[in-house]
């Protein structure tokens, strides 16, 4: 346990942030599972209507500092790139 004031705002502060990041990297994961799933059984339809939305979870945990901007942009370009190449 932290002995001065300042460490133990700075516990409960990490634990907040750590909450976060949690519940955000854990919805990107989900969507990415879901958009995969479709590539890999080659649901076209599926797989560009969950396109959007793996995006711009992408663009959000970005932007909240969750994951790296060019992490981001890495992966809805291979997302990008695997429902493009669907039959």
């Amino acid at each position: 346990m932290p002995n001065i004031r300042s460490a133990e705002k700075r516990v409960r502060s990490s634990a907040r942030k750590t909450r976060f990041n949690r519940a955000v990297k854990s919805r990107v994961a989900t969507l990415e599972r879901r958009l995969g799933r479709a590539v890999d059984e080659g649901r076209k339809e599926d797989a560009l209507a969950l396109l959007p939305r793996v995006v711009s979870a992408y663009d959000k945990a970005a932007k909240k500092g969750v994951c790296h901007r060019n992490r981001a942009d890495q992966k809805k370009s291979r997302h990008s790139r695997a429902c493009n190449l669907l039959p």
